[in-house]
C-alpha cells in the first residue's frame, strides 16, 4: 500500500521521531554563520528540544534574512560538498538560493517519489513533465522524483504546445505534471486544433506550482478526463515534494517525517486555533546542506481535522489559499484574488482566464474583473450579456462584499502564456 514504511506512522511515532531530527537539525543549523548567531541570541541549542512543541522556542526565519544571506550564509558544510543550487530571479530584490548535497537531492526525490506513488502513479506509467526547468525547483524536483519511482519520464519542459500533444500521444503518456493555469490553455488549444482533450491517454495530471480553487481542479478533470492531484511545495523546503494529495482528494498530507509545519497568525505570529486558516511556517528536520528553521512562506492554508480514509495520519493541508502579502484592499475591504477565481469557475459560461485590475483617478478606485466568455455564451444578443454581466457582478459582490466593474471579453483576448497566470494587475 505504501511506497515507504514512513508513511504509515503512528502519532506517537512521528511525534518521537520528529523530536530526534529537531535536535539534529537545531545543531546542524548552528553550524551556520547566520543560525550560530541568531540561536546563540535566543540562548536555545539542540539540548533545549524535548518535543516538537519547543519549536515555538526557536526563532522565525524569513525571505530577507535568505536574501541577506545570499549566497552562502545558511550553509552548514564546505562548498565542496555541495552539487546542486537552485534560485529566485531575484527580479523583486536580492535573489535567494538554497543548495544541495548529494544527500538532499535523493531525500527530495524519494519524497517525490512517495508523493507521486500517492497519487497513483506506477513505474509502469509514462510520465511527461510539462513543467520549467532550470532554476526553478519544479522541473527537475518532479523529474528525479518520477525516475526514482521508475517511470520512462519525458522532460517535455514549459510551452510548445504543438510538442506537447505529439509527445502526450507518440508515447502514450498517462500521468504529466502541469500548471493549473497551462492546463487549462492547452486545453483550448487542443480545442482550437481540432482535438478533445479527453482522447489523449492521461490518466492522471499533477497540478501545482500556482494557487488554485476546487472549480478548476474539477475543470481540469472534466476536460481531459483524467484525476488531477493537487501539490505543494517551495523552494526553500526543496521544492516539490513538500505536500500532497493520496487518492481521496481531500487535502494534502504534509511529510511530517521531514518537516514540521506550524499555523501562525500572520500578525501576531501566534498559533491560529484548530481549523483555522493562517500562515504557514515551515522547519526542515532531514536537510544537511542548508536546514531552516520555522520559515515564513506567506501561503495560506490550515490543517484539516480528522483521519484520511488512506490510512495515512501525516497531518493534511487544505489547499493553499493565496498568500499574505497578496491580498488586496480595494475600498477598505480586504480580498484574495482565489476569492474571485472561485466564483467565476463556478460559472459555466466563463472561461478559462480572467485578469483583476485595479486603478486609481484621484481619490476614487476602480476595481475591474475582465472576464473571458466561453464561445457558446459569447453571443451578439446584448440583453444576453448585460444579464450575465449583472450576474457575475451579483455573484462577485456576494463573496467580496464590493461590486466590481465587469467586462465581458471573447476567449483569447486576455494575456495567457505557457507559464504561471499574471491574474492582478494593479494600476494604481
Amino acid at each position: 500500500m505504501f511506497l515507504h514504511a514512513e508513511e504509515g506512522l503512528s502519532r506517537d511515532e512521528i511525534r518521537s521521531l520528529q523530536t530526534q531530527r529537531l535536535r539534529e537539525t537545531v545543531a546542524r543549523a548552528a553550524r551556520s554563520p547566520f543560525y550560530g548567531k541568531v540561536l546563540d541570541e535566543a540562548g536555545i541549542s539542540a539540548d533545549d528540544i524535548s518535543s516538537p512543541n519547543d519549536i515555538a522556542r526557536l526563532p522565525l526565519t524569513t525571505k530577507q534574512d535568505l536574501r541577506e544571506c545570499y549566497p552562502y550564509g545558511m550553509l552548514t558544510v564546505e562548498v565542496d560538498e555541495l552539487v546542486r543550487l537552485h534560485a529566485s530571479s531575484g527580479t523583486t530584490g536580492s535573489p535567494t538560493a538554497v543548495l544541495y548535497t548529494h544527500k538532499d537531492l535523493d531525500t527530495w526525490a524519494s519524497l517525490m517519489a512517495r508523493c507521486l506513488h500517492m497519487a497513483g502513479v506506477r513505474p509502469s506509467d509514462i510520465f511527461q513533465n510539462m513543467s520549467g526547468y532550470g532554476l526553478f525547483t519544479g522541473g527537475l524536483g518532479i523529474h528525479y522524483g518520477a525516475e526514482k519511482l521508475g517511470c520512462l519520464t519525458i522532460p517535455a519542459g514549459a510551452g510548445n504546445s504543438r510538442r506537447q500533444v505529439k509527445l502526450l500521444r507518440d508515447f502514450n503518456v498517462t500521468c504529466a505534471h502541469i500548471i493549473p493555469s497551462y492546463a487549462l490553455y492547452f486545453a483550448e488549444f487542443l480545442q482550437a486544433e481540432g482535438i478533445d482533450p479527453a482522447s489523449l491517454p492521461l490518466r492522471i495530471a499533477l497540478i501545482g506550482a500556482e494557487p488554485h480553487t476546487e472549480e478548476i481542479r474539477r475543470r481540469i478533470e472534466d476536460l481531459f478526463a483524467c484525476k488531477a492531484y493537487n501539490s505543494y511545495g517551495l523552494s526553500e523546503m526543496n521544492g516539490p515534494g513538500v505536500a500532497f494529495e493520496c487518492e481521496e482528494q481531500c487535502g494534502m498530507h504534509l511529510w511530517e517525517d521531514a518537516y514540521i509545519a506550524e499555523i501562525l497568525n500572520p500578525e501576531t505570529l501566534e498559533p491560529v486555533s484548530e481549523g483555522e486558516i493562517g500562515e504557514l511556517v515551515m522547519t526542515t528536520l532531514s536537510r544537511d546542506g542548508m536546514p531552516l528553521i520555522r520559515y515564513r512562506t506567506r501561503d495560506l492554508t490550515r490543517f484539516l481535522p480528522g483521519e484520511c480514509a488512506c490510512g495515512r495520519v501525516h497531518r493534511r493541508l487544505d489547499r493553499i489559499a493565496g498568500r499574505s502579502d497578496d491580498m488586496l484592499i480595494i475600498k477598505g475591504v480586504n480580498i484574495y484574488p482565489m476569492q474571485v477565481e472561485q466564483v467565476l469557475m463556478g460559472m459555466s459560461e466563463v472561461g478559462g482566464n480572467y485578469l483583476i485590475e485595479l486603478t486609481r483617478q484621484g481619490t476614487r478606485e476602480d476595481f475591474t474583473v475582465k472576464v473571458e466568455i466561453t464561445d457558446d455564451y459569447f453571443v451578439e444578443d446584448m440583453r444576453a450579456l448585460t444579464g450575465l454581466q449583472k450576474r457575475i457582478a451579483s455573484r462577485l459582490r456576494d463573496e467580496i462584499l464590493i461590486t466590481p466593474r465587469v467586462e465581458l471579453v471573447q476567449r483569447g483576448h486576455l494575456p495567457a502564456g505557457e507559464g504561471k497566470a499574471q491574474r492582478v494587475r494593479d494600476l494604481r
